[in-house]
């Protein structure tokens, strides 16, 4: 069996994985304010994400720099809450701006997040080893994982704010709240 083959699913369970809610939360809370329409910026705002944790992860598995688990916990609920509050903020929904301050929030607040990726692939990884193979393969599997969870914020979004006539900013408000109350929850659990 290849490592491409091991470490690609690994990384698609570990995003999706409920037991691991805080990185569902906050792809939630990333995308909400967009539909289908806006996937051009959907497109941005995720590869920002993925550039941050990339980056993070790959510095991280590779003993670059470590920060504690306890810290980047705790900074991953608290990166939740300041999205999913953010969303609060948001008038009308024509983004005019063509590079908003949200893509620079999802690139900062995916470093973080990348800290948190690595902790499971540290632990899967032998210390000998070239892991550039595995490194690539989660991370992609990460990006699987994270397609996914978007599509599936997209489809609900859809179905209530299209189909059902729900308002997009009561909706947006309504989800993002949920997702703040959450959060700082976790957040407050996490203080170190």
């Amino acid at each position: 069996m290849s490592d491409f083959s091991i470490f690609f699913p690994m990384g698609i369970e570990h995003i999706t994985d409920l037991n691991g809610l805080d990185h569902i939360l906050f792809i939630a809370a990333l995308c909400l304010r967009y539909v289908i329409d806006d996937w051009k910026k959907i497109l941005v705002l995720v590869t920002a994400f993925t550039i941050g944790h990339s980056i993070t992860l790959a510095l991280s598995t590779l003993s670059v720099i470590d920060v504690p688990r306890i810290w980047t916990e705790f900074f991953i609920a608290v990166t939740i809450v300041i999205t999913a509050i953010s969303n609060c903020f948001v008038k009308d929904f024509k983004f005019k701006s063509k590079y908003p301050v949200i893509y620079f929030f999802a690139l900062f607040f995916g470093l973080i997040h990348g800290l948190g990726f690595s902790t499971l692939l540290k632990s899967m990884l032998g210390k000998d080893q070239s892991i550039v193979m595995q490194l690539l393969a989660f991370n992609l599997g990460l990006e699987v994982g994270q397609i996914i969870i978007v599509a599936g914020i997209l489809i609900i979004s859809f179905i209530l704010v299209t189909m059902f006539r729900v308002n997009r900013k009561n909706y947006l408000l309504f989800v993002s709240g949920g997702i703040a109350a959450l959060a700082l929850e976790m957040a407050l659990q996490r203080i170190p």
